[in-house]
């Protein structure tokens, strides 16, 4: 009877084992990015640019001067030129996104990097009211490819920026306690040229919270904006896609306002 319970019991001991084998703890779920806490948010991307409407076909260009007034600029005596014979003055150099070199009574700003920006300050100038005017000559360019004059930088970088592109649009933008915006939005001008090479003579007026630019000599569009009171100046050329972007800047003048 011992010998039987004992093998009856070794039975159920046999037939119960696989059972125990087929049962399994599931295993904890793999992390993933949407686990982490809370307080992990990306760090925000700076928009040194901001985004533009898409380009439509233009029906007629036009300068959007007003043809029964007198707008070209109005200034005073010359402050200082500048013909770049000695680059020096400017933030000069090769960074990730290209190149910025001086040339003959040049600076050259030569971007081969997608979407690179480069820009150049002038060292030691601070301006308030004054009128400037530089010559841009784009020598590879194209579309939405832009370049132009940086105006009352100030120490953190913050800017005004007055932009030309090789599809023959021009706009103002404003870089402020780290936000861009676009007080002019892009509008076509017939005084900005298409493509490359071309030439161009850029002009600012800026007299207190006022920025009337200029395209040689045609008045395009007044700006108002009181953040910006005074700063540096400096040029900057960008390219809008995958294409190099070259661009020389020459013969700067800055003169007084008429008057001050």
């Amino acid at each position: 009877m011992v010998r039987f319970l004992t093998a009856l019991a070794a039975l159920f001991v046999i037939l119960g084992l696989p059972g125990c084998l087929l049962t399994s703890t599931p295993a904890p779920p793999l992390p993933t990015e949407t686990s982490l806490p809370p307080t992990q948010t990306p760090t925000p991307t700076i928009v040194w640019f901001p985004p533009t409407p898409t380009t439509t076909p233009l029906p007629t260009t036009t300068s959007s001067a007003a043809p029964s007034l007198d707008t070209r600029p109005q200034f005073g005596e010359l402050l200082f030129t500048d013909n770049f014979e000695d680059a020096k003055g400017w933030t000069t150099g090769r960074t990730g996104s290209g190149s910025i070199a001086q040339g003959v009574n040049e600076l050259t700003l030569a971007v081969n990097q997608p979407d690179g920006y480069l820009y150049s300050l002038r060292q030691g100038t601070r301006l308030g009211n004054f009128y400037a005017e530089i010559t841009a000559s784009p020598t590879i360019c194209r579309g939405n490819d832009e370049y132009g004059l940086l105006l009352r930088v100030s120490p953190g970088l913050d800017f005004y920026r007055f932009s030309l592109t090789c599809a023959g649009q021009t706009r103002v933008d404003k870089y402020f306690q780290g936000k861009a915006s676009s007080p002019q939005e892009l509008t076509y001008s017939g005084s900005a040229p298409r493509g490359a090479p071309s030439q161009s003579r850029l002009g600012v007026l800026a007299n207190g919270k006022e920025l009337s630019f200029y395209i040689n000599g045609e008045y395009q569009f007044t700006v108002r904006d009181p953040s910006l009171p005074v700063g540096g100046l400096g040029i900057f050329a960008r390219a809008a896609g995958e294409d190099a972007v070259t661009v020389n800047f020459s013969d700067l003048k800055v003169y007084q306002l008429a008057g001050n």
